[in-house]
């Protein structure tokens, strides 16, 4: 990932549980409200803990996509 990407980072609060795991994992980018995960902003550098914190979700209600070109980032499935 070039140093100047951006990422757009969502959460699907209608199927997030609200366990905290992506808040505990990066609590600089994840805030739990009304029961359920938010980012704190909808864009973000690449950073290793925000992969985790997609990863560690256990419902997969992070998705992460490249801001330039769209792709999915994370899942990748």
């Amino acid at each position: 990932m070039p140093a100047d990407s951006t990422w757009l980072v969502a959460v699907d609060r209608t199927v997030c549980l609200g366990t905290g795991v992506c808040a505990s994992v990066f609590p600089q980018h994840f805030v739990i409200t009304e029961g359920k995960s938010r980012p704190r902003a909808g864009e973000s550098l690449p950073h290793e803990e925000l992969l985790d914190a997609v990863d560690l979700c256990p419902m997969g209600a992070i998705t992460v996509t490249d801001r330039a070109t769209g792709t999915a980032v994370v899942p990748d499935d």
